[in-house]
């Protein structure tokens, strides 16, 4: 399992990144960070760390040459100098908010292939080196696929309730519609948006608590059948 640090300012960007996170089998969220002084403290716990560029008491620019993880940039800052210094400083993907769970599944899943080409240990030749580096920076989608264990007529219910639908729903709103239980649903929505079908968000209830909630892509493809 690879552990994740979420460094963000915002705890509603951090909490939708960590559930971007959390789609992706193998990977899991370590804990979030707000500052700097957080991040530098928690990243020795992790194998990998999302960082921002715009961080309240040092920008996660300077942070990132003394982080004990591998880092992927997650930020807003899109001038050329931050991108330069990002790459320079030892960042291996730079993504540029918003990015959509698909997007960052897409790095989780080449950085897992590039620490499985550098695992095995003792010395390297040119040829795995050179293989670890296609495989971080090769990050084709993924075609959409069955997921074992699950309904394809299952899931294209949830796929046409989710494109009728027009507008952000939740888990509980899709299984009512479709007649199945919340888990149920949760797990059908979460495979849909790591195919890059489906969008994922936060929604804010009165209670302050937050709940995904999920959008068909616009452009995206029909559900298989």
């Amino acid at each position: 399992m690879i552990d994740v640090l979420v460094v963000d300012d915002d705890f509603r960007v951090a909490q939708v990144h960590a559930g971007f996170v959390e789609l992706v089998p193998g990977f899991r969220v370590a804990g979030r960070a707000r500052t700097a002084a957080d991040a530098r403290a928690m990243a020795a716990g992790a194998d990998l760390v999302l960082l921002d560029v715009y961080l309240p008491d040092e920008s996660g620019l300077s942070l990132l040459p003394g982080l004990a993880a591998d880092v992927i940039m997650a930020t807003a800052a899109t001038d050329h100098e931050s991108v330069r210094t990002a790459f320079s400083h030892g960042a291996l993907h730079y993504l540029i908010k918003p990015f959509t769970a698909a997007e960052l599944g897409e790095r989780l899943r080449a950085y897992a292939r590039y620490r499985e080409c550098l695992a095995s240990g003792g010395q390297l030749r040119q040829a795995d080196v050179d293989r670890a580096l296609r495989a971080l920076h090769e990050v084709p989608r993924a075609a959409p696929r069955p997921v074992k264990g699950q309904s394809p007529v299952t899931s294209r219910l949830v796929a046409d309730a989710l494109r009728r639908a027009g507008a952000p729903r939740s888990a509980v709103e899709i299984s009512d519609e479709v007649g199945i239980s919340r888990a149920t649903a949760q797990r059908y929505l979460a495979s849909l948006a790591q195919s890059g079908r489906v969008l994922v968000s936060l929604r804010y209830g009165s209670t302050g608590r937050p709940e995904h909630e999920y959008a068909w892509r616009v452009g995206s493809s029909g559900p298989a059948r």
